[in-house]
């Protein structure tokens, strides 16, 4: 009997598997949709019948071509309880990024599928690896984190309580899979470690680097960057984000964090006190572009807070970002430049953002005068 904590791969299964699987487990869902997916197929081949609804003779000679017993593949869902009839690969990528061939070029599409992508972190980072399933990117995949989902989790990942106390690379695994059961994923239970650091980044077109540890921040950019390959971070702000973009497969010379490391070292960090951590943290996010809530959030961390605040709203930013600048990064899109940049709703939503910018400032020094404090 699988342990319901620790399964999450989906197993290809035969009608035969599907028989025996139900004796086994009367409640067992068994889901075909094949031939609504195959008409939805139909009419994404043929948009003509858009605002025509006469289809009927050529969708059923479509349908007949199609269907048969063996057409397609059953995967069992054991942590869902769910046995489902998917497409074959080809036609169920077809199927699900159809409607966005004018938005995502052909060509696009196909190496944003067939790109790997390391994940190491999946709070932010499970947000972005699951927009990337979702927008048809990366089949293989590369999950790391050491934690287990906490109730406090809960402001900013996208799952339910009954999946507390279950490593987060294993839950992220089976979202992706529900989506794709064709993804080829690895997990790494123990997140990056010194023994498997060289394994997760082989052969990885760009990291996704959503960590709480400084060292590995740090050490994960020195690694990328001498294989030359793009890291990119999504940072919570508020209800916005700030997103760094390192392109270390266009200049293997950048520096790490674009230079607002300055000074820090992986090994120099390594040592580093706990308490000395939230002000490299603040220094890190880049302080001058955090919102003011989130700044004094920051230098309370310890005192009035355990731990970084994170609304959920943030997260899925994150998510939306990331994925798009994956697709657009394993596509060698030069336009994408390394660099910090803030995507800040205040700003572009509040009617007084502007005048208020000396607030901001004000809060800003006192943010900097407490961390200086503190040292």
């Amino acid at each position: 009997m699988e342990n319901i904590k620790t399964v999450w791969q989906p197993v290809k299964v035969s009608k035969k598997d599907i028989d025996k699987l139900k004796e086994e487990h009367p409640e067992l869902l068994v889901i075909d949709e094949t031939k609504r997916n195959l008409e939805e197929l139909f009419l994404l081949r043929n948009p003509k019948y858009k605002f025509d609804k006469n289809y009927h003779e050529e969708f059923e000679s479509f349908y007949k071509e199609y269907n048969s017993e063996s057409f397609g593949e059953w995967f069992h869902f054991s942590w869902i309880n769910s046995v489902v009839r998917f497409f074959p690969e080809d036609l169920h990528q077809e199927l699900r990024t159809g409607r966005n061939k004018y938005l995502i070029s052909k060509d696009e599409q196909d190496k944003f599928y067939n790109s790997t992508v390391a994940f190491c972190g999946m709070s932010v980072g499970s947000h972005i690896a699951i927009v990337t399933a979702m927008t048809g990117g990366a089949k293989h995949m590369k999950l790391a984190d050491p934690d287990a989902l906490s109730g406090d989790n809960l402001n900013r990942v996208r799952l339910g309580f009954q999946n507390v106390g279950i490593n987060k690379t294993i839950l992220v695994a089976r979202q992706v899979y529900e989506i794709n059961p064709y993804a080829e994923i690895e997990i790494y239970t123990d997140g990056i470690t010194e023994e498997n650091a060289n394994q997760i980044l082989e052969d990885v077109d760009i990291i996704v680097e959503e960590m709480d540890s400084m060292y590995w921040k740090l050490k994960t950019r020195e690694l990328a960057r001498a294989r030359g390959i793009s890291v990119i971070m999504g940072t919570d702000n508020g209800d916005g984000a700030i997103v760094d973009i390192e392109r270390y497969d266009i200049n293997p010379d950048l520096p790490i964090l674009n230079g607002l490391a300055k000074g820090l070292s992986a090994e120099r960090l390594k040592n580093m006190p706990a308490k000395d951590l939230p002000k490299v943290a603040g220094k890190i996010a880049g302080a001058n572009l955090v919102v003011p809530k989130m700044l004094y959030s920051v230098s309370e961390v310890g005192k009035s807070l355990y731990s970084w605040p994170q609304l959920g709203s943030a997260a899925n930013m994150c998510g939306s970002l990331g994925a798009m600048l994956i697709r657009r990064i394993v596509n060698k899109d030069k336009n994408i430049k390394s660099k910090r940049y803030s995507v800040n709703p205040d700003a572009i939503f509040e009617s007084d953002y502007k005048r208020k910018w000396f607030s901001r400032k004000i809060e800003f020094i006192k943010f900097i005068r407490k961390m200086m404090k503190q040292e």
